[in-house]
């Protein structure tokens, strides 16, 4: 990777990752994607290029590709879950549609792909626990009908057309930089902000209800090194397990309260969010990522949990 155009820049993980990158390939164009009304701003606007780069216009990718002389693309482009369900046509117009038009353009400018997956790729009658890497998918969400969709389109352009499309399926993921979105897994994001403004969590889902999560910088390091990764290596493609933790509400709860004894938190479960989280796997087997390409998580639940308090404390002005 030398010039890299983020699809997708400005949301949940395309803003860090747009800055991850720059820190990393100073020598190249890291090309900021953007739709109107999303434009970067502050230092991710003033640190490197951008463009508008609207998914669902294929002229305006290949305008951007042609334009900085684009070899890798991270599509990043999607409606997050619960946000997905609400709007179904717009989920699939973006996450389906807007691959197609990207993974066109990366044939004919030869240009490699990535394009997350999630764990909402899964459905209920995939194994639970320890998922494994090939297993039964069948999603009853039309996020995941638009994930395993994805990963079925990009496989079939590295085999038909050779495009270099590869992928990594995304389990929750938790941030200081970036407020959430829309997303089931978001409470454990929004559980960290409440006990750094010392306020009382509504946790909209239950107790019990186990699903894998993934600290931020972990989930940059994945999306950065499988693109680096040797191919010749790989068994699969579209897409990676990977995983680094699994709790419910009430073990994330407990870790906080390790920290913040005061903090509280009772159940106000949303049914939507609660009938997703339920469909997906609680944990991930991410052995073919370890072995294919050497993926293996820096954080657990106590690093992630020290780190993200002491980030929101001092943006709130708190004292842990």
């Amino acid at each position: 990777m030398k010039n890299v155009l983020i699809i997708g820049s400005t949301g949940q993980i395309g803003s860090e990752l747009t800055m991850k990158l720059r820190s990393i390939y100073t020598n190249g164009n890291i090309v900021a994607g953007y739709i109107p009304g999303a434009e970067p701003k502050g230092e991710l606007k003033e640190s490197g290029p951008s463009a508008l780069v609207d998914i669902t216009n294929p002229q305006q990718i290949a305008d951007a590709v042609e334009k900085y002389q684009i070899d890798t693309i991270y599509n990043l482009a999607a409606l997050l879950s619960a946000v997905a369900e609400a709007k179904p046509q717009l989920a699939w117009k973006i996450g389906v549609g807007g691959l197609f038009n990207t993974l066109e353009v990366a044939r004919e400018k030869r240009c490699a792909v990535f394009t997350p997956s999630s764990i909402g790729s899964f459905g209920p009658e995939t194994p639970k626990d320890k998922t494994p890497q090939d297993t039964i998918r069948n999603p009853r969400t039309m996020y995941g009908v638009t994930k395993v969709t994805g990963e079925m389109l990009s496989d079939y352009y590295f085999r038909h057309f050779g495009v270099d499309t590869r992928s990594v399926r995304f389990p929750g993921l938790i941030s200081y930089v970036t407020p959430p979105g829309g997303g089931t897994t978001d409470y454990a994001v929004d559980i960290y902000y409440a006990a750094a403004k010392g306020e009382k969590f509504l946790c909209p889902i239950a107790a019990g209800t186990f699903m894998d999560m993934m600290y931020m910088p972990d989930a940059l390091r994945a999306a950065i090194e499988i693109m680096e990764a040797d191919p010749s290596k790989f068994i699969h493609r579209n897409s990676f397990n990977i995983a680094s933790m699994s709790f419910d509400p009430e073990i994330i709860y407990h870790k906080i309260k390790e920290y913040r004894p005061d903090f509280q938190m009772e159940y106000q479960v949303d049914p939507l969010r609660q009938s997703i989280a339920e469909s997906w796997p609680n944990s991930l087997d991410d052995t073919c990522a370890r072995e294919e390409w050497g993926w293996k998580p820096e954080y657990d639940l106590d690093a992630m949990t020290r780190d993200m308090l002491d980030k929101l404390s001092a943006r709130f002005g708190k004292q842990q």
